[in-house]
């Protein structure tokens, strides 16, 4: 559930860094976007995948986790979401960049995953099903495309966390689903497994995105873009009557008035 519950906020805090990366354009859009990516790629997306792995046990082995390797599918996560969002950002809605980016970005989410379940040691031969294999991959390109269109259409508080539940429901489905594709064939004889704990590398790892999330969201909240200001001074003039002004869009994008 918790897995479940920081993807769907790390989709929303992406959603909203988006949507605010319209409204500014040009340099302060891209930066949103940046953050974007961050969201939806590291707590959306990679957080999610290892909180549900802590839950993960192999009866009769212990589990260790290759520090370079984990850190450089956080690293996958980030960048192909980053790619995935500057690709739709320059095509919009036309459907060759949508379906472009939405497999950009399933491949490289698929790509994080089975990184991040390569980088676990185990006394244990670890082996995979290929047809749920190709499944997960295909859920994940859904899904990117998905989230990738809900970036460049989705607009108002409801409508985006509607959405990032939906994306939170398809992140976690490519993970499950990844998880089913494999088996694991403990050794009779208990060999040394190296590696780092779980708690030891993951823990601090999560805790440091979370609190970079946490700075993204503080950022959309408190760092309004020039054409919002000059949304509020319009709408504050059109309230005493000095002039007919235009409504401000607010965080969501939602017009007020």
């Amino acid at each position: 559930m918790l897995a479940y519950v920081m993807s769907s906020v790390g989709s929303m805090l992406g959603l909203l860094l988006t949507s605010r990366a319209r409204l500014a354009g040009g340099r302060e859009g891209k930066f949103w976007l940046v953050g974007a990516a961050f969201a939806i790629g590291g707590t959306g997306i990679w957080t999610m995948h290892f909180i549900a792995m802590l839950g993960f046990s192999v009866t009769g082995s212990v589990i260790r986790y290759d520090v370079p390797l984990t850190a450089l599918s956080a690293f996958i996560a980030v960048v192909v979401v980053g790619m995935g969002l500057f690709l739709v950002s320059c095509g919009g809605e036309r459907p060759a960049y949508l379906l472009g980016g939405g497999v950009l970005t399933g491949c490289g989410v698929a790509a994080m995953h089975y990184l991040g379940m390569y980088a676990m040691n185990m006394s244990a031969l670890v082996s995979y099903d290929p047809a749920v294999v190709a499944v997960s991959v295909l859920i994940a390109v859904a899904a990117a495309t998905v989230a990738l269109w809900f970036t460049v259409r989705v607009s108002g508080a409801l409508k985006i966390g509607g959405a990032a539940l939906v994306m939170g429901v398809a992140v976690s489905g490519m993970h499950y689903t990844g998880m089913y594709s494999m088996s694991v064939a403990v050794h009779s004889d208990m060999v040394p497994v190296p590696g780092v704990k779980a708690v030891d590398l993951l823990l601090p790892l999560i805790v440091g995105i979370s609190v970079i999330t946490v700075g993204l969201l503080l950022a959309v909240i408190l760092s309004p873009s020039e054409k919002e200001l000059r949304g509020e001074a319009e709408y504050r003039a059109r309230l005493r009557g000095d002039d007919e002004g235009v409504p401000e869009v607010d965080l969501f994008g939602t017009p007020r008035g």
